[in-house]
């Protein structure tokens, strides 16, 4: 991993604006001008370096920003999109037909969860949710018409640790693919140099890390990219997913910063979860050595940025975790909300929010009990003082 370093590629990238401005220019245009017809013909059949047809399929601005998510996670070449879930949907569709099954970890994102269980469904497509980090139920679960394996590197809400390279060894053995979703971890994991095919994120999270726009990104090599751009049968072309070019200028910026973000959320969620622990409470946070995947993310990760920003409280049952959120919110700690990867810090209880598309049996089954807490810590300057506020909030709960 020493010759690829994501930061250093971010920071390489230069841009300049129409004007000569050190931000490139924001083109604020949904269809662009030809001089002749024929040129416009033939961009229809092929991309050309530098002309424009219409915002839904590329526009200049959009190209900037994925350009650098493509450096970001060392591939080929990128595309941004409105949303996460247009980004995993889009990827998903472009590669699967009727008839075809996808192997998924069983502990993702829900909404994931329910595009993979109560959407495809309808076009013929099935899946089979398996605990990844076992690589025989991987391997059992394949069968002919498996297309894709499906994972999460650190695994919401769960933060089960997907070993990437085991998996994508199985997946070019047998001839499929591996998409991974980074959201939980950019610049710690990269994914594509650990062997994935195709890498999607939600940069709603942790890569704009504002909490002021909802947008996503794939990544992969440029045939893929350039098959979701194809008018005749590209997902991304024909479902539409654009992501407006304001937002995408403004993301591209925040992505100049995501290094330095990135490093202050794993150390205060180190910092705090070490304190949390030492204090008797159940932490779940892939930093801390007695987390059963936490040799094999150091294995994988680049070490710099550090095991992430997210831990989960485990705190036995739903009333307790919905009063320590109400605490910790009229504390000023941050917010109770269904996001992450904010420069705040944000908390929900996933089984009965961002998890709540899996049944209910399924997630006891996983151990996503609705007693757990999921905290996306944010970027605190002095971390003892938000240690000693939620510790405070702790101990309210158990007088």
């Amino acid at each position: 991993m020493a010759e690829f370093n994501p930061a250093d590629n971010i920071q390489d990238l230069q841009y300049f604006g129409e004007f000569g401005g050190v931000n490139p220019s924001i083109t604020d245009s949904s269809t662009y001008t030809f001089l002749k017809a024929g040129k416009m013909e033939e961009i229809f059949e092929h991309e050309i370096e530098g002309c424009y047809l219409y915002s839904r399929h590329w526009n200049p601005t959009n190209k900037y920003l994925s350009q650098a998510i493509a450096k970001l996670e060392g591939t080929e070449s990128a595309s941004v999109t409105g949303s996460g879930m247009a980004a995993i949907t889009c990827s998903i569709l472009q590669i699967c037909n009727a008839g075809d099954e996808i192997v998924s970890s069983r502990t993702i994102y829900g909404g994931t969860y329910a595009f993979f269980k109560n959407f495809l469904p309808k076009y013929n497509i099935n899946t089979k949710f398996v605990d990844t980090t076992n690589l025989e139920h991987v391997k059992k679960a394949i069968t002919s018409k498996t297309k894709i394996i499906y994972c999460e590197t650190i695994s919401n809400p769960m933060l089960e640790v997907s070993d990437i390279v085991a998996l994508s060894k199985i997946a070019k053995e047998k001839g499929i693919k591996l998409v991974v979703d980074n959201t939980f971890s950019p610049l710690i994991f990269s994914p594509a140099q650990l062997g994935a095919d195709v890498v999607v994120h939600s940069m709603t999270k942790f890569i704009n890390g504002m909490s002021d726009c909802v947008s996503g990104a794939i990544c992969g090599s440029k045939e893929f990219i350039d098959s979701l751009y194809d008018v005749h049968s590209g997902a991304c072309m024909l479902l539409g997913p654009v992501l407006d070019s304001l937002r995408s200028a403004n993301i591209l910026k925040n992505l100049r910063t995501l290094h330095i973000r990135m490093k202050q959320h794993s150390t205060n969620a180190m910092y705090i979860t070490k304190k949390l622990l030492d204090d008797g409470y159940k932490i779940t946070y892939p930093g801390l050595e007695k987390h059963p995947q936490h040799q094999l993310m150091k294995q994988m990760m680049n070490a710099e940025f550090g095991f992430g920003g997210l831990f989960v409280i485990n705190m036995g049952d739903s009333q307790k975790a919905n009063r320590l959120m109400e605490a910790m919110q009229n504390s000023n700690i941050g917010y109770l909300a269904v996001s992450l990867g904010s420069y705040k810090t944000l908390f929900s209880a996933p089984g009965g929010s961002t998890s709540s598309e899996i049944p209910e049996e399924e997630r006891k089954s996983m151990g996503l009990t609705d007693g757990l807490v999921r905290v996306s810590i944010g970027l605190d300057n002095n971390i003892e003082r938000t240690y000693q506020l939620m510790s405070q909030c702790l101990k309210k709960l158990s007088s």
